[in-house]
């Protein structure tokens, strides 16, 4: 399966994303064992929403 282009963020999903990654950053100084996936996963969805967004804002028009 290929990579799928990264789609356009609104500004709340881009606050979202960004408060999620300062928070692996601060998990990621505590050592390199600390488990993320769960705010991966949360990033993950985020995107996920977006594309699934934009394929609903591309059949209307």
């Amino acid at each position: 399966m290929g990579k799928q282009p990264e789609p356009k963020l609104t500004t709340a999903e881009k606050a979202k994303v960004t408060y999620l990654v300062a928070r692996m950053c601060k998990r990621g100084l505590a050592g390199d064992d600390v488990h993320q996936a769960d705010l991966e996963r949360k990033v993950e969805r985020i995107v996920d929403g977006a594309r699934k967004r934009e394929e609903r804002a591309a059949k209307n028009k």
